[in-house]
């Protein structure tokens, strides 16, 4: 049997996870450069030691109401590369790392919502996975990883 691990994280009421090779760090934003003229995707850019990082407002890419900033809740992000280029999605809390047995990875069901759609590729018992082909999701993906 094979097995991926996962590093698991929530934005709103949805549990995600990233495949944990794909994870550079994971880390709290001090400083966020905003864009001029960006889309509502784009929360801005960081420097993350030496690194420019684009900050993605995942919240807005999936189409779900921002949090109102409290002093002193400085976001999460999640440091991740693509094609050369160094990404940091803006998340609302870390989890734990998951392992999930290959042969749980089934294919989505054909009735999935448009707006997670674009989201997964593949499913974990009745989870969703793979934003891009490296995101988990789904609210019982903790306990699909622990079956």
């Amino acid at each position: 049997m094979s097995t991926r691990e996962f590093v698991t994280f929530r934005i709103g009421d949805q549990t995600f996870g990233v495949s944990v090779s794909e994870i550079h760090d994971v880390f709290r934003p001090a400083s966020m450069t905003q864009v001029p003229l960006s889309g509502p995707d784009i929360a801005g850019f960081l420097n993350l030691r030496g690194r420019i990082v684009t900050a993605i407002n995942a919240r807005s890419r999936l189409g779900l109401k921002s949090l109102v900033k409290s002093t002193g809740n400085l976001p999460l992000a999640i440091g991740v590369e693509r094609g050369g280029e160094s990404f940091g999605p803006i998340i609302d809390e870390i989890g734990e790392v998951v392992r999930i047995d290959e042969t749980a990875l089934e294919q989505n069901p054909v009735n999935l919502d448009a707006t997670w759609s674009w989201v997964s590729r593949e499913s974990v018992a009745s989870t969703t996975a793979s934003w891009s082909s490296w995101i988990l999701t789904g609210a019982g993906a903790e306990e699909a990883a622990a079956a």
